[in-house]
């Protein structure tokens, strides 16, 4: 063979092992980087960092030098020693100031050196994230030191979106420092930028505010609520519920829950957090959720009261300029304490009605040519802006702030999702807007299998925008609320791994990139478990929540997760690490089943019950005259469930030709049932797939088969029915509790693929 057919074969394998890692799209299948750099090009062979590599960079870069050399230490167990320009072995930072923007980097990575390139110090640590997730494991914990080796790459990265953000209630529900520091470092991880902290709410004061030292000693402590009972409630077979102990304490006799953070202690986290680039805003929410700073100082009221409403709690009095003293002096030692450029100023969920029987607040409304009490509340939005104006601060408010008189200088935070022209009158309006929509970005509602692929795949820029307006749309976080969230477990757990698919959709948004991701977030599960992440594992495969058998059944359950064992039990209890592997278990009679799957650590996924019912395939009935579409009957109301919707007569009835939610129904909350026949075109076993928000019952054949009940958000639940071809009947109760409009039914028969039941199924009595 010569030397010329040779050289042809190598260079032709060499292209053959380039396409196998790279696709058509770009992306490679060895580098599982999350979130997706913004172009990557893969290179051959590997950069070995051993003892005599050594690490050049200018002083702007020397807060992120140390932090890559940290990991380096923890990785191989020494330390790289400043050099100086050298064509191999060396690690250089280099400075660019034709970089303008100031979170972009480059890397490139050969055999020789890795240079990485910024022109500011947040781009360089950004890099400094991208090579943690390239080197192993072990970097994490300091643990089974090795050779430290990176494979070849040339990265150019800058994100999509200016505003990636993490927000975290610490007033329902307290975390540690200690706790919030670990949240700052796997943002950090992943690239966000922005951790938005709750500091205050009607169930606690968390922050020290010296001028009003009753804010902590009050309002940092309570007795335990109806929050606190449900999650003591749910702790029975889930101990993530478990009331966090080192929260609680016992004074004057009474056992209190709380906790607050000490100035000190907030500015020593803000230094931590900037050393990661990441700018913590401070949220005191204003003039409503006042409940624990109102309880301390009564004055702050219109007459002294402190109560619920029909749906929220009082709120201080916007008509004494005592309330406007006391709200600076507030926010004159938060911002002492948080140098960020944005302060959070609430603005939600206000009851004005106290408002509107006041004398002061009428004389005062005459006096200022105010018309409505939305605009009220504006008024007092209106003048805490400028004092933050004044201070070099811009104020940020939830979308509410929308109903009255909003300036255009003030951020807007989108969070209603049942107001969607809510964003489209901010950016029309001048404002910025950040988007985090209840759904699919409130990650204290309980997630499933569809909600990381439903983060992902969520586009900030709402319609009708032109393309002006669309960049004030500057990016979006994920908020988690802690009414139902006791522990740092079960906050790891609502988070993540939800939070690496908005990373990568505000850093990389490419959602044509989905199924790498999908790839990429599996091989991310080893370095969570490292960094002691209670992660929620991957959704099981193959569940059914109800599942129907004829004769037997073999239970097939499979885990994305290939390290993963699955147990099970037959009686009752919870699995556990010792209880029975699942190998091809036969079911002939009908029980239920409990299944988990445990890492190799021990760590025990969701637990998964699954009713197995013995059913023969139901006959069809017969109707002497029907017409396509189902009848909906529609009530009016706030129901607590699907199963709770009212007897009688419906307030009216008209006929539809889908399961969906009507367009013409806007009312914010109500009941539909849905009845007639589904015209099931061949026997077998059907299983339907229904997704609601809130709640939803469906029979078919006069059989109970996806029980989707309970107020939630948009969650999909599934279940089987044995049918034979033929008109079936067909029942459905859906309850809309307000804002989430959201209704799908899928079919699958036989374990065929899903999809959505076809509108010439349905059938209604004519």
């Amino acid at each position: 063979m010569t030397k010329t057919v040779t050289s042809k074969l190598l260079l032709f394998f060499l292209f053959l092992c380039y396409c196998t890692n790279v696709n058509a799209q770009g992306y490679s299948k060895n580098l599982n980087i999350i979130p997706y750099p913004s172009a990557l090009t893969p290179g051959n062979g590997y950069f070995v960092i051993n003892a005599k590599t050594t690490l050049i960079t200018p002083n702007r870069f020397a807060n992120e030098a140390a932090q890559l050399n940290k990991l380096i230490k923890a990785g191989s167990g020494y330390i790289l020693p400043a050099g100086k320009s050298h064509p191999t072995n060396t690690v250089q930072f280099v400075y660019d100031g034709t970089i303008k923007n100031q979170e972009a980097y480059l890397l490139n990575i050969t055999p020789k050196h890795i240079i990485i390139t910024a022109g500011a110090p947040a781009g360089a640590f950004h890099a400094v994230e991208t090579i943690r997730q390239l080197l192993p494991v072990s970097v994490e914990t300091g643990q089974n030191r090795a050779a430290l080796r990176l494979p070849s790459v040339n990265i150019n990265d800058q994100p999509a979106y200016a505003w990636r953000g993490m927000h975290l209630d610490v007033s329902r529900h307290f975390f540690s420092i200690s706790y919030l520091k670990k949240f700052i470092d796997v943002m950090a991880l992943y690239k966000m930028n922005k951790f938005h902290l709750h500091l205050t709410d009607d169930q606690g004061w968390r922050v020290e505010i010296k001028k009003y030292p009753k804010l902590t000693e009050q309002g940092a402590w309570r007795t335990f609520n109806n929050q606190d009972s449900a999650c003591m409630k749910k702790a029975v077979d889930n101990p993530d519920f478990n009331i966090d102990k080192q929260h609680i304490i016992q004074k004057n006799g009474k056992t209190l829950y709380g906790g607050f953070y000490t100035q000190k202690q907030l500015k020593d986290l803000v230094s931590y957090a900037a050393n990661k680039h990441i700018d913590i805003i401070p949220e005191i929410d204003m003039p409503g959720h006042m409940m624990a700073a109102i309880n301390a100082y009564p004055y702050l009221t219109c007459d002294s009261q402190n109560k619920w409403g029909e749906v929220f709690s009082t709120p201080i009095y916007p008509c004494n300029e005592t309330t406007f003293e006391f709200a600076k002096n507030i926010y004159t030692e938060i911002m002492e304490i948080f140098p960020s450029k944005y302060i959070h100023i609430g603005g939600d969920e206000v009851d004005r009605s106290d408002w509107g029987k006041s004398d002061a607040c009428k004389e005062l409304m005459k006096r200022e040519g105010i018309t409505s009490l939305p605009d009220l509340q504006n008024y007092f939005i209106d003048r805490m802006e400028k004092f933050f104006n004044s201070k070099g601060r811009k104020l940020i408010g939830w979308d509410e702030v929308l109903e009255g008189k909003i300036s255009s200088t003030a951020m807007i935070m989108y969070w209603r999702t049942w107001v969607p022209d809510a964003p489209v009158k901010a950016a029309q309006n001048g404002n910025q807007v950040i988007m985090t929509p209840g759904t699919p970005l409130y990650f204290d509602n309980p997630a499933d299998k569809n909600s990381i692929s439903n983060v992902y795949h969520f586009n900030p820029v709402p319609q009708n925008l032109t393309a002006e307006q669309a960049k004030l749309i500057i990016g979006a976080q994920a908020n988690i609320w802690t009414e139902n969230i006791p522990s740092e477990k079960r906050a790891d757990y609502m988070y993540m791994p939800r939070m690496t698919a908005l990373a990568e959709l505000l850093w990389t948004n490419k959602q044509d990139y989905y199924k790498s991701y999908t790839q990429r977030l599996v091989q991310q599960y080893n370095r969570l478990e490292a960094l002691n992440i209670n992660y929620r594992q991957p959704d099981l495969e193959g569940i059914v929540d109800s599942r129907v058998f004829i004769t037997t059944d073999t239970v097939k359950v499979n885990s994305p997760l290939s390290t993963s064992a699955i147990r099970y039990t037959t009686n009752g209890d919870l699995p556990g690490q010792n209880s029975p592997l699942l190998r091809n278990y036969v079911v002939s009679y009908p029980q239920t089943i409990k299944l988990a799957a445990f890492t190799p650590s021990g760590k025990r996924g969701d637990i998964y019950t699954v009713k197995y019912l013995q059913q023969k395939p139901a006959e069809p009935q017969t109707a002497a005259k029907v017409a396509p579409g189902l009848t909906a009957s529609y009530y009016k109301g706030l129901f607590k469930g699907a199963s709770g919707i009212k007897q009688g007569a419906a307030d009216s009835t008209f006929v539809v030709q889908s399961v969906s939610v009507p367009a013409s129904v806007k009312a914010a909350s109500f009941g539909i049932k849905y009845r007639g026949y589904i015209d099931v075109p061949q026997q077998g076993i059907y299983t339907f797939y229904l997704t609601c928000d809130d709640s939803g019952i469906l029979n078919v054949a006069n059989r109970e088969t996806v029980n989707n009940d309970g107020m939630h958000s948009p969650m999909e639940k599934n279940g089987q029915v044995a049918l034979k071809k033929g008109l079936q009947p067909f029942a459905l109760d859906f309850v809309e509790g307000g804002g989430g409009y959201t209704l799908k039914l899928q079919y699958s028969i036989n374990g065929s693929e899903r999809g959505d039941v076809p509108e010439s199924w349905f059938k209604h009595n004519q």
